[in-house]
């Protein structure tokens, strides 16, 4: 079978593109090395949908950031997936340094974003009174928002799947070449697959197969950033995103609410060359939480639930690559997507869905599903609508998930959806199991004894999050009937 498009790449960005492509009459596939959507960079970020002010104007970021966020509120509408605009501050701490959150007001401006304003020392503190004393003025942007990365991009796969595209996991492309005939092969430890049109959405991994198909070659650098994530007791401590002044290397150590009530601090910007090493270092943390109360006072870390890292793809240029090489026609690269990719990725699936049904001369589908239902969270219900609910379905008064309040009928709700989950952490990324104070201390046997029993496999081959994370090694004795 020769495919019209396959997408190398389930995270944020790769299912942004196949949902654009969903509307249309084709073949389309999405192949991803992780055992899920979702398994790299697009799981490990800052959760914030940026306004756009700090891209360079005219750049790919500054036009992909600011359509995106003008997109995202129908995305979110549409697909059911947690998104809040509560507007982000970018703190000044140094009076000699308050023309810089002017520059930032004027490029925002030349990039058209709205709702941008500059507050005075008085104004930031009595809208975040746990903002530092030494605080001079801030340059607020009502637009930016905070939204939960694995809903939205589980959400646009499962979607596109919805609308016919298909996605083979644990397959990860090894060597790229285009033939004689003018189509695209990719090679993979589970066989040959055949296409008009490659899409390059591998995240840290997408300059090795840019370089493979192109001699403009470009460079990748993996960014970790640390996190730490507090306690959703704490949830009120900010109510806005608190920038620090951005730096060469980012956005800097920000401090904000999370769409489910948490608050989250970080990341760090360390260089490194491992393209795996995800792996939290105790400098990181220590940088963090230093660099996070230089604009904020008593920053309550002793409150801290988990650390994690994750990796953004930093192109040599600091600029989205989108679209084909001149010498790689059919090659479509989304390369370099850090910051604000998150943000970015519904305009990118857009712009890059887009170029290809141009190429492709590609017809709408008369019968598009235009929306798309989460897992049912129970506690959105009124008493009367969750009783009736428990009445019809046993399992949704079954509590798995203390600290969250998962219920069994929503962890089989995100087993059974399309691209349903096969291991723990793709059970925690749909419904939050796990991710609550204990951190799965207590519901992690429970939900692989319904991964268990839902999946039909014995509990030796339940993992962690896909490959040799297996959680039970073998039986320590046998039971004889």
């Amino acid at each position: 079978m020769i495919y019209d498009v396959i997408i190398i790449g389930a995270g944020v960005t790769g299912s942004a593109v196949a949902r654009e492509l969903s509307r249309y009459r084709a073949n389309v596939l999405v192949m991803d090395k992780g055992e899920d959507v979702c398994t790299g960079t697009s799981k490990a970020n800052s959760a914030i949908v940026h306004a756009g002010y700090d891209c360079v104007p005219g750049s790919l970021m500054a036009k992909m950031n600011v359509r995106g966020n003008e997109l995202m509120g129908d995305l979110a509408r549409d697909l059911e997936i947690p998104f809040k605009r509560n507007g982000s501050m970018v703190v000044c701490i140094h009076k000699e340094e308050l023309g810089g959150l002017e520059e930032l007001y004027e490029r925002g401006k030349k990039n058209g974003v709205p709702g941008l304003r500059l507050l005075n020392r008085e104004e930031c503190l009595s809208v975040e009174p746990n903002l530092s004393e030494n605080v001079e003025g801030a340059l607020y942007a009502e637009t930016a928002g905070i939204v939960c990365p694995f809903k939205l991009t589980i959400a646009m796969a499962e979607h596109a799947n919805q609308n016919g595209v298909d996605f083979v996991f644990n397959t990860e492309a090894e060597k790229l070449w285009r033939d004689e005939e003018g189509i695209w092969n990719i090679q993979t430890a589970n066989g040959r697959y055949r296409t008009r049109i490659v899409v390059n959405a591998a995240g840290v991994y997408a300059d090795v197969f840019h370089n493979m198909v192109s001699e403009s070659k470009i460079h990748i650098t993996p960014r970790r950033g640390d996190y730490c994530l507090l306690d959703r007791n704490v949830g009120d401590f900010v109510k806005h995103t608190i920038f620090p002044q951005p730096t060469k290397l980012g956005k800097g150590i920000l401090v904000a609410p999370t769409i489910h009530g948490n608050v989250i601090v970080g990341p760090t910007a360390i260089d490194i060359e491992d393209k795996e090493a995800v792996a939290t270092t105790q400098e990181g943390i220590d940088e963090l939480i230093s660099k996070a109360e230089m604009h904020v006072r008593h920053l309550p870390i002793r409150q801290v639930i988990t650390s994690f890292a994750g990796l953004r793809a930093h192109e040599d240029h600091h600029e989205f690559i989108l679209g084909e090489p001149e010498d790689a026609p059919g090659f479509m690269d989304c390369a370099g997507i850090e910051s604000p990719g998150l943000t970015s990725s519904p305009a990118i699936g857009e712009y890059i869905g887009g170029l290809i049904r141009d190429r492709l001369t590609l017809e709408k589908k008369e019968h598009w599903i235009a929306t798309r239902r989460d897992v049912l969270d129970p506690q959105t219900l009124s008493v009367e609508e969750r009783n009736e609910l428990i009445r019809k379905n046993p399992a949704y008064g079954q509590i798995i998930c203390r600290c969250e309040t998962v219920t069994e009928g929503e962890i089989l709700d995100a087993i059974h959806r399309p691209l349903g989950a096969r291991s723990l952490d793709g059970v925690k990324r749909r419904t939050r199991a796990g991710m609550g104070r204990c951190q799965a201390g207590f519901c992690s046997p429970r939900v692989m004894e319904i991964l268990v029993r839902e999946l039909g496999l014995p509990m030796e081959k339940i993992t962690k999050s896909g490959g040799n994370s297996r959680i039970v090694l073998g039986r320590s004795k046998e039971v004889k009937e």
